[in-house]
């Protein structure tokens, strides 16, 4: 009889080595696919996005702000600031805006508000007839954070 010897330890190391490699990429795939979901995802509605359109409004009567984008926004949860040509602005209280369409006193996607607004006078006491008006939304549950973008829009009072 032969007496033949074999080394099975050459085959042990490269399988583990392959298989090693295999469950490294495997587990780097699903690492990836659970933080892009998880960047994307939205669960708890706190991060909504909001974006504003603003036009200047007919008959004199201010400036229409549009939403665009975002859920819809009860107005007891938001405020609304006005600001003439960069000033400082003052909070717009509930007489200032009129809800266009529905008035549920809800804000929803493509709803107008049309938001009074006056260019005022100038040093003589004479009347301004075009100004920049800028409207801002806060959300007051939320420390008074700014929702969406600023809506700048140049208005134009002798329309």
């Amino acid at each position: 009889m032969k007496n033949e010897t074999r080394n099975d330890e050459a085959v042990s190391p490269v399988i583990a080595t392959i298989l090693m490699v295999a469950i490294t990429v495997v587990l780097a795939g699903v690492l990836y696919v659970w933080a892009a979901n998880l960047a994307e995802s939205n669960t708890k509605g706190d991060l909504s996005l909001y974006s504003f359109t603003g036009d200047d409004a007919p008959t004199d009567s201010g400036v229409i702000v549009t939403m665009t984008k975002g859920e819809a926004i009860n107005f007891a949860g938001i405020q609304i600031k006005v600001s003439v040509d960069g000033g400082q602005g003052a909070n717009c209280a509930e007489g200032c805006y009129t809800e266009a369409g529905t008035a549920d006193q809800a804000w929803t996607t493509g709803e107008d508000l049309v938001i009074s607004a006056d260019c005022g006078t100038d040093d003589n006491g004479d009347a301004v007839d075009t100004c920049t008006v800028t409207v801002t939304v806060y959300d007051t549950r939320n420390d008074n954070t700014q929702i969406g973008n600023a809506v700048s829009v140049a208005m134009d009072e002798t329309n």
